[in-house]
C-alpha cells in the first residue's frame, strides 16, 4: 500500500495490518503513513485528502 498524500509504501505486519492509519473522506477509505501523521494535523490531513 501507498500512502495518498506522500506516496510513501506502507509498511505491513505478519498479519497484513499497516503500520499507518486509515481515514474515511466522503465515504472512501484514505491511507496515511505514520510518517504524515506525525508531520500534520488531523485538519491538515483532511484538507490535503
Amino acid at each position: 500500500m501507498k500512502c495518498n498524500i506522500c506516496s510513501a509504501k506502507i509498511e505491513q505486519t505478519f498479519l497484513e495490518k499497516i503500520n499507518g492509519a486509515y481515514m474515511k473522506v466522503k465515504g472512501k477509505q484514505k491511507v496515511i503513513c505514520p510518517v504524515c501523521q506525525k508531520q500534520y494535523s488531523k485538519e491538515e490531513l483532511l484538507a490535503k485528502l
